[in-house]
């Protein structure tokens, strides 16, 4: 299986690609700014972008969404975030954009994917109302897509629109922190994480934490 990690735009935002192999289709995860580096990338490995998968609905996620010529999946109650710059924050920074193309919503327990690769969805409110993180079926692979839930050392920002801090420690602790301790956390900001690591170090999810 080929993942790939870039880091693109000035939120610096971890976009993932994930194909079975080289010469497929793929998935990418968060194509938040910089096609051409997402490209680039693509093109390195002989990738088609057939599939794209937004955490959630914020600008620095989807920024890059309709340069793919691919249908672009969100949760459902984040749907209105792709159509609004006022919502997905772009408008705020005066760079209002919204996503064009398809636009297929997911639901809680559903596994979405391509040429074999399945990640299943994990709702995780909190972040914003309809934040995922997407969890990978293989039986040889153990790794979670976490957005903007789960870091390294941290959680997500709840003070923003739809934000809920006790809803995203409670999906936190019940839909992440339930996977295995070996489970690779590839969030959307910053370095990789397990889910032992952060079950014994990350200070918002100690027993003393909201």
């Amino acid at each position: 299986m080929i993942l790939e990690t870039l880091v693109v735009g000035p939120m610096q935002v971890n976009c993932y690609i994930l194909a079975p192999q080289e010469g497929s289709p793929a998935i990418i995860i968060d194509p938040g700014a910089e096609a051409k580096k997402i490209k680039k990338a693509l093109s390195r490995y002989s990738l088609q972008a057939s599939l794209v998968i937004n955490t959630h609905g914020h600008y620095d996620h989807i920024g890059a969404d309709n340069e793919f010529a691919a249908p672009v999946y969100v949760h459902a109650q984040d749907g209105p975030l792709l159509k609004d710059p006022r919502l997905n924050l772009s408008g705020v920074f005066g760079w209002p954009y919204s996503v064009k193309g398809k636009i297929e919503f997911l639901e809680d327990g559903r596994e979405a994917g391509i040429g074999g690769i399945k990640l299943k969805v994990l709702h995780i409110p909190g972040h914003t109302a309809g934040g995922i993180a997407l969890q990978l079926v293989d039986p040889h692979i153990r790794a979670v897509f976490t957005g903007d839930t789960l870091f390294r050392q941290s959680i997500g920002r709840s003070d923003l629109a739809g934000g809920n801090e006790s809803l995203l420690i409670k999906g936190i602790r019940e839909k992440l922190l339930s996977l295995d301790d070996n489970t690779a956390v590839y969030p959307g900001h910053g370095p990789a994480t397990t889910i032992g690591e952060e079950k014994r170090s990350n200070p918002y999810l100690s027993e003393q934490s909201v």
